[in-house]
């Protein structure tokens, strides 16, 4: 398989991009989340640009210190620095690029959302939600919009308000897409009813405040794209991120790699030997950005990307 052709993919990219390499301490790094680092690294030192470490904790019911310290770990091992959000840092205390860390900026986001009445409260559980949707809840079952007119105080569950609408965009990789985030999710929930900051929420808000201009992740992500791109317009964000969706790798079966799995576990290849230029080599192949897997030093990741 040939390299992908940088000066063809960079015309749809940022100059010096600003990137993030965003894991959630909710287990530990396997080889699905080593094909990201490799595309995030060596888009961004192809092109001159910074890597942010961020740790997306906002889930504080799955979320582990030891998961935490296995990660940095890990990444230390991979020869994988950031440019900001040094995994010494986050070892040091609080860190602006950890989101349980960041609680009064979500807030303030929500805050000026509130003023422009785009917010309302919700109390609905997924057992609900699931009822009115006809069963079968998963993360694209779409939001029926039971608490929109219930006036119901913001102290617990927030959605904001998704009205009818396409969010065409180009993914640097996947081409042109358009989607219609209130006809895929519905109103979309910011808070949770513990009071946790949501995924698509915390993402968002910090890719604004961390100037990230280069979105790159896995395609299993793609349908999240819209509402996010619609959110962040919400927030003031004038000028939305680029995107680039890259494959997942997938077991025989054809799901994907889980961290509760267990499956292919960086500190399990660490325990068995493995060097590390051999997983971030092992890790471009199965990303389908080498012909077959060979040893590959984390110095090495820009040379993915082809300048001829």
């Amino acid at each position: 398989m040939p390299p992908i052709d940088l000066p063809a993919l960079a015309r749809r990219l940022p100059r010096r991009p600003r990137t993030r390499f965003a894991p959630s301490p909710t287990g530990y790094l396997h080889l699905g989340h080593a094909v990201n680092a490799v595309h995030v690294w060596g888009l961004a030192h192809a092109l001159g640009g910074v890597v942010v470490l961020r740790l997306e904790d906002h889930d504080c019911t799955r979320c582990r210190p030891e998961y935490e310290r296995a990660l940095l770990d890990d990444l230390d091992w991979l020869g994988l620095e950031p440019d900001l959000g040094r995994t010494g840092e986050f070892r040091a205390g609080p860190s602006p690029f950890r989101q349980s860390d960041c609680s009064d900026r979500y807030a303030a986001a929500l805050a000026g959302l509130s003023r422009r009445g785009l917010v309302f409260g919700c109390d609905c559980s997924r057992r609900e939600i699931d009822a009115e949707a006809g069963g079968g809840f998963n993360r694209e079952t779409r939001y029926p919009g039971r608490c929109r007119t219930r006036g119901l105080p913001l102290a617990g569950g927030v959605r904001l308000r998704l009205d009818p609408g396409a969010e065409p965009f180009l993914d640097a990789l996947a081409g042109e897409h358009g989607q219609d985030p209130s006809a895929q999710c519905g109103d979309l929930l910011l808070r949770d009813r513990l009071g946790q900051w949501t995924y698509q929420f915390a993402v968002v808000v910090d890719d604004f405040e961390q100037e990230i201009d280069l979105v790159v992740r896995g395609e299993d992500l793609l349908e999240s794209t819209g509402r996010q791109l619609r959110l962040g317009r919400l927030l003031g964000r004038e000028q939305p991120p680029v995107f680039l969706h890259h494959p997942l790798v997938r077991k025989a079966g054809g799901a994907k790699l889980s961290k509760a799995a267990g499956d292919d576990g960086i500190r399990d290849l660490r325990a068995a030997g493995v060097p590390p230029a051999e997983v971030l080599g092992r890790a471009a192949w199965l990303g389908g950005l080498l012909p077959a897997p060979r040893p590959l030093p984390a110095d090495d990741l820009a040379g993915l990307f082809s300048r001829s």
